[in-house]
């Protein structure tokens, strides 16, 4: 994505840890299939291939093989695009991003890279879009949201949905679930949830935590 403010080639987000779909978000008409592989994810630098296609849900508890799902869904994909990311910091990171023939970007798939699948809910929240992906195959039981804008992420009002932030943790970057899928680390990660409680970072002006709906 290429921003509109003048920032470049530059994706500002911030992500937050969910425990499973929220009902702000359950309604989306047409939640998005995702499947990504990546074909270099060392330090933080990445390179990716995704194709999506929309009203595809797939069963979130399902042990897919992100292959498979290549191949039911092949006919249906219609956007595919490879993109390079480097390192993230402080909510910013670079995200050049260019669309290529659908076709070509299954086959490539098909043939290699770490992959991960996940369907991608979209709400309007207050002032904000917020996206939730709810993974599926070997990441199956990761839900994610995320606040992309296209300047810094500041003064954000944070869903009640959200349970603690990981905005900079990267053990929940896609690259790295792609190759440390979260039920094998999924304990230790609640562990320090439990032990440390939420956390909300404190350098992107004033956050506001929204309280649960009634």
């Amino acid at each position: 994505m290429t921003s509109e403010t003048g920032y470049g080639d530059f994706e500002f987000e911030r992500r937050f840890f969910v425990r499973t779909l929220p009902d702000d978000v359950r309604d989306d008409p047409t939640p998005t299939l995702i499947v990504q592989s990546y074909f270099l994810a060392v330090d933080g630098y990445a390179m990716r291939l995704r194709v999506q296609a929309d009203g595809i849900v797939l069963d979130p508890t399902a042990d897919l093989d992100a292959v498979d799902v290549l191949d039911t869904y092949a006919d249906r994909f219609d956007f595919c695009a490879l993109t390079v990311k480097g390192p993230e910091a402080g909510g910013t990171r670079y995200e050049a991003e260019r669309e290529i023939d659908v076709h070509v970007g299954v086959e490539m798939m098909r043939r290699g890279g770490a992959r991960i699948v996940k369907n991608r809910y979209s709400a309007w929240l207050g002032t904000d879009g917020w996206v939730v992906d709810v993974f599926a195959g070997r990441n199956r039981g990761l839900v994610i949201a995320e606040c992309e804008r296209g300047a810094p992420v500041t003064d954000l009002t944070i869903p009640a949905f959200c349970v603690t932030e990981v905005t900079g943790d990267r053990r929940f970057a896609n690259e790295t679930l792609a190759h440390a899928p979260f039920p094998t680390w999924q304990h230790r990660f609640a562990a320090e949830l439990a032990q440390d409680g939420p956390r909300f970072a404190a350098g992107f002006g004033t956050n506001t935590l929204a309280s649960p709906l009634a």
